[in-house]
């Protein structure tokens, strides 16, 4: 949702940093699919996906069901009643079984951006 913006932003910012241009796609999360799946062209294009989301965590692993790229989940400490600032979706997302997704810690927009950005430059060496 949009209350995960910051964590996804400082992301997006570190990627542009390093001179990537990442593309963002916000507020499609669980509770309305059918905004999530207007995007699935999109996304199964994309050669790394990073997958922000609080709450119950489950974003990640529904998006990992539809590409085949590698995805980072990131848990961030946003929501309310059982999300215990983070852990709930930091624990679904390790207990992911969409194959190919690797987690970050709580709130860690930047190392998750790192990642990807290891990953990608990693493919394009493997290709020259």
């Amino acid at each position: 949702g949009t209350a995960d913006s910051p964590v996804a932003e400082e992301a997006a910012v570190t990627l542009e940093i390093h001179g990537f241009t990442p593309s963002r796609i916000y507020d499609v999360g669980v509770a309305c699919l059918p905004r999530l799946l207007s995007y699935v062209d999109q996304l199964r294009e994309a050669r790394v996906i990073l997958a922000v989301a609080g709450m119950e965590g489950a974003l990640p692993s529904v998006v990992g069901g539809l590409v085949s790229c590698p995805l980072i989940a990131v848990p961030t400490s946003v929501g309310y009643g059982a999300a215990f600032q983070g852990i709930t979706p930091l624990l679904a997302m390790l207990n992911s079984c969409a194959p190919g997704t690797s987690v970050v810690n709580i709130d860690n927009g930047f190392g998750a951006a790192v990642s990807g950005i290891k990953i990608l430059q990693t493919a394009e060496k493997l290709t020259k």
